[in-house]
């Protein structure tokens, strides 16, 4: 970790900014956000800049990025204050580089950047073989010196062929950003071929949701190859990443998308493994729907949705989505299957994932056994004191009945 400045109060670099108790007392208790609605004073400090982090009576509380447009106004850089921010981030990356060399193993793919979760808040930066991707969410990662300090260490230390910028207009939209494009800002290479776990996969910097695949369910992917046998459904596929590892295990495979662009991309991931895959364009609930009725079985199937609940106010509608979703699949099982169900809906609690599971279990007549409750690879890690930082869900369950 950088080293502090032994007296804050000696080192007026940055401007400052005065919070509720309600914030300090967030800050105090390892949180590293604080809400507009507990800044009590900004004046002066401009969009993006880092500022000193003061309480009430102005007591020293941190040093944080400053956004003058997100409801997360305050994003804690460092509970001391901060000598050279360029060599902070240097050495933040390197931190974190050297905790995916530690615990990411058996891939050339992983998550480098988890934004908090790896004390770069607003930054996130993924790898594909020798090819990264990054993307910024807050106007302070989005200055210059700052994306001119992390490219050149990421460029450093990873020696990339190429980096592109993921570009998500929404978010530059709310944090009142200039408009930018997704594309390569160093080198020329636009596209590789990464593994995991023994399967190869395409990646280009023009396809992809977010910075590219699912990286955060590699290990996910893996434990699901374990367990599952027969004949095995892959809901919301997208390019295969479960569909591949069932298939690699020996299943007879069926991938089912509603996009058929992701549907190209997993055929030719199939090609790329010699895997013989029928791949299937619907919408998830009708097609669901339909089998069940219709009697169709499977020995395994994989519930893998996007994020049903952006924020709380989706969380009802997302709960009856998921059980929707896992009461069709459990009609489909015989005695003895396995289905694989997960949410990435962060506003969706662990405890609520599993009782809507369970409660379609019960509509469904099934008595199921949890033999695995998972969350996200390593290379995402949980900060405790941040739950934010922690939003997948994967039970992998086994049908008694």
């Amino acid at each position: 970790m950088p080293s502090p400045v032994p007296n804050p109060d000696d080192s007026p670099a940055f401007p400052k900014i005065k919070i509720s108790s309600r914030g300090a007392k967030r800050i105090k208790d390892g949180h590293v956000w604080v809400y507009r609605s507990d800044v009590s004073a900004a004046d002066g400090v401009a969009p993006g800049s880092v500022a000193r982090v003061v309480d009430e009576r102005g007591k020293f509380l941190g040093t944080a990025f400053y956004s003058s447009a997100s409801q997360i106004a305050i994003r804690l850089l460092s509970k001391e204050a901060i000598k050279d921010l360029n060599g902070l981030l240097r050495e933040r990356i390197r931190f974190a580089i050297a905790y995916r060399q530690r615990f990411v193993t058996d891939t050339d793919a992983y998550r480098v950047v988890f934004s908090e979760a790896d004390f770069l808040p607003g930054l996130i930066v993924d790898r594909y073989n020798d090819l990264l991707s990054f993307q910024v969410l807050t106007q302070a990662t989005d200055a210059e010196p700052v994306r001119e300090t992390v490219l050149a260490e990421l460029t450093e230390l990873l020696h990339p062929a190429a980096i592109a910028e993921k570009v998500e207009p929404k978010i530059r939209e709310l944090e009142q950003l200039p408009a930018r494009n997704s594309g390569l800002v160093q080198g020329d290479k636009g596209s590789t071929i990464f593994s995991m776990n023994g399967v190869r996969f395409h990646y280009d910097i023009k396809e992809g949701q977010k910075t590219g695949a699912f990286l955060d369910q590699r290990e996910n992917y893996a434990a699901a190859a374990t367990y599952a046998k027969g004949e095995a459904l892959d809901v919301f596929c997208y390019h295969g990443g479960f569909a591949l590892h069932l298939a690699q295990a020996g299943c007879k495979v069926t991938g089912l998308d509603s996009s058929r662009p992701a549907l190209e991309v997993a055929d030719r991931n199939a090609t790329l493994n010699n895997r013989e895959i029928e791949w299937i364009e619907g919408n998830a609930f009708d097609v669901l729907r339909d089998y069940a009725k219709g009697g169709q079985r499977y020995d395994a199937i994989v519930l893998d949705p996007p994020a049903f609940a952006k924020s709380k106010r989706d969380l009802d509608t997302a709960l009856r989505g998921y059980k929707e979703l896992n009461l069709r699949a459990l009609k489909m099982l015989p005695p003895q299957g396995i289905l694989v169900t997960c949410s990435c809906s962060y506003h969706v609690s662990p405890a609520e994932f599993l009782a809507v599971v369970a409660e379609a279990a019960r509509d469904a007549h099934r008595e199921v056994r949890i033999l695995e409750s998972r969350t996200q690879a390593k290379d995402h890690p949980i900060l405790a004191n941040v739950p934010e930082t922690g939003y997948l869900k994967c039970l992998i369950m086994y049908v008694s009945n």
